[in-house]
């Protein structure tokens, strides 16, 4: 699994929307592997059933430590092209700390603030399953950007499950942004929140992702976070 990924583009895509499309972030095959390790419990740490929690309804995975060797391999070489990115926001918000240059290091921090269980997740949904507009936020050490990979392929796989962001400008409602996505496809997106240059200078404004319903079928996603969790 190497993806190809055009990083200025995504730049700049991140800097106007708060997210950028991946197209053939990962061919068939490796979609297929991905999506079969759903059923192998021993590779994970637990399992989320979201309607228990409020969450939605459907259910996901995570990853336990150590992570299947394509996702600690796509975790680890995702990190450093984003880094530039994330301590440019970073410092636009205002906000103290940096993010090191490679991904061992800044896990190594996670770690030290009590963060050490995995974050990567494989999430299931069948037909009328849906996941509620939220952020991946699990502890103080947070990397501002993750990722999302269709497995499954729209139109054959499954009917619905788009996959949706909203935005929160201050004193603004909310904006929406459905990312068209093919299997393969992967869409790089805020966390939490992202700086936007207005007349007045720059401002945070407030991410949160979802899927929509489900109408048939079943979709498989895999989840790339680059932080620890407590």
């Amino acid at each position: 699994m190497k993806p190809v990924v055009d990083w200025t583009r995504a730049e700049a895509e991140l800097d106007q929307r708060g997210c950028a499309l991946l197209p053939g972030f990962l061919d068939a095959a490796d979609c297929a592997e991905l999506a079969a390790l759903y059923e192998r419990p021993a590779l994970f740490r637990s399992k989320v059933i979201m309607q228990r929690h409020g969450y939605g309804q459907g259910e996901y995975q995570y990853f336990a430590y150590p992570l299947p060797v394509p996702i600690a391999a796509l975790r680890s070489a995702l990190y450093p092209p984003l880094v530039p990115i994330a301590n440019r926001w970073q410092q636009a918000l205002g906000l103290p700390g940096r993010f090191p240059a490679e991904h061992e290091d800044f896990i190594a921090q996670c770690h030290a603030a009590g963060q050490r269980r995995p974050t990567p997740l494989l999430l299931r949904y069948r037909e009328g399953d849906y996941n509620c507009l939220h952020q991946d936020l699990y502890g103080e050490q947070v990397f501002p950007l993750q990722i999302a990979v269709l497995l499954s392929q729209p139109g054959e796989d499954f009917e619905g499950g788009e996959f949706v962001l909203t935005e929160q400008r201050p004193r603004m409602q909310s904006r929406p942004e459905v990312v068209p996505l093919r299997r393969g496809d992967a869409v790089l997106f805020a966390v939490n929140q992202r700086p936007v240059t207005g007349t007045r200078g720059i401002y945070r404004v407030a991410m949160r992702h979802g899927v929509s319903r489900l109408r048939a079928g079943r979709r498989h996603t895999l989840g790339i976070i680059f932080h620890d969790a407590a």
